[in-house]
């Protein structure tokens, strides 16, 4: 009896046992588990960021065959004068929607649609014009006259991007000049954001966004002086990054002491980058000493101009300290117009823009700001 009664608890215990296992497959089947979403490589990179460490990271189009530089890349991806207000003060002169103050730092908002020009005025002895009003400009898109929808001259924050040539030949001049960038640095507003790119071949995030004067020197001594120059790239990537800061006034400083030889970009194809409506404004130094119809001179010429900044040509390291000044006063001295194109639907096209500056008691007066502008927009200039 005992034994017959066992047999029959065990083939009831095997039959619990496999209602419960039929029952969990059909749970299973009708309620499949969702797959654990792993961040990316670059994702982590950049939850992992921090101002506290040099990037160190490949920045835009790279070269798997080139020889990797010193430090090895990452595997993820002057006082203003008195016209010239503090940021957030109230501008008598200013037109539009006022500034937006976000943590006692002054913000200017792009409406949409909207062209936004950095300016710079200087009159017939070169020298900076900072005391004008609104009324003293005039903006003309394609040879058509625009209203002005926007001014502002105030000392605002900017987001700066240091591209430096890595190449061989800047071996004995880096010193002198990461010494003139550094005292750029400390002559432009505190605020300002500014990262570090040391290009060859390719293209190296040395520092992200910092205004930490310690990271920015330690990413300048970031020294490999290898391999060739591809300074289109380094530029074109440059400019895509600057995309990721809130700061409409954009600036790229670049010194170099050639001309590209191995970019995958174009002059051509670097230019259009740069004019897309709220580029960057680039100011160029160059180390050459050839002359001045040299293409690595006329190369850096072009691409000032056409984003109203300036190229300027030393003839020996040591006087870059007294351009990096300047180019310091200049960036701290610009005006801000904005203005609606004529037309709107027009986003993938080329706009030719001109502006000009008259007021009284001044003789010539020459501005320069950028040459035209193509209206496509990037998302981060619609977030604000």
């Amino acid at each position: 009896m005992h034994a017959v009664g066992l047999a029959r608890l065990n083939s009831a215990v095997s039959a619990l046992i496999l209602i419960c296992l039929t029952a969990a497959l059909a749970v299973a089947q009708a309620s499949p588990s969702q797959p654990v979403q792993v961040p990316t490589a670059a994702a982590a990179s950049n939850n992992a960021q921090s101002q506290s460490s040099p990037q160190n990271s490949p920045l835009g189009n790279q070269d798997s065959t080139a020889q990797p530089p010193a430090q090895q890349p990452a595997t993820p991806p002057s006082t203003t004068d008195q016209a010239t207000q503090e940021p957030g003060a109230e501008d008598p002169n200013t037109v539009g929607p006022p500034a937006n103050d976000e943590g006692g730092m002054f913000v200017f908002k792009q409406q949409v649609n909207e062209v936004v020009l950095q300016a710079t005025v200087v009159d017939d002895s070169r020298r900076l014009v900072s005391n004008l009003g609104k009324n003293d400009f005039s903006v003309y898109e394609d040879g058509s006259q625009r209203p002005i929808t926007s001014f502002h001259k105030e000392d605002v924050p900017v987001a700066v991007g240091i591209v430096i040539d890595n190449s061989g030949s800047m071996r004995d001049k880096r010193e002198k000049v990461n010494q003139a960038v550094l005292n750029l640095i400390r002559a432009i507003n505190p605020q300002d954001q500014i990262f570090v790119v040391n290009f060859s071949r390719n293209s190296y995030l040395d520092q992200d966004f910092t205004s930490d004067i310690n990271l920015l020197d330690h990413a300048l001594k970031q020294v490999s002086t290898q391999g060739s120059t591809a300074l289109y790239d380094a530029i074109v990537a440059s400019a895509v990054h600057l995309n990721n800061t809130k700061f409409e006034k954009k600036v790229l400083l670049v010194v170099t002491d050639g001309q590209d030889n191995m970019s995958q970009e174009t002059l051509q194809e670097a230019t259009r980058r740069l004019q897309q409506n709220n580029g960057p404004t680039v100011y160029a130094i160059g180390l050459m000493g050839a002359g001045p119809q040299s293409p690595g001179r006329q190369a850096l010429q072009s691409l000032a101009s056409a984003t109203g900044g300036a190229a300027f040509f030393p003839d020996t390291p040591d006087q870059v300290d007294t351009i990096s000044r300047d180019i310091a006063r200049d960036i701290r001295n610009q005006y801000a117009i904005a203005y609606k194109p004529r037309n709107q639907d027009a986003q993938h096209s080329y706009q030719s823009v001109r502006v000009v500056a008259r007021a009284p008691g001044y003789g010539r007066l020459t501005v320069r700001t950028r040459t035209g502008t193509y209206g496509e927009q990037s998302p981060s200039q619609t977030a604000n």
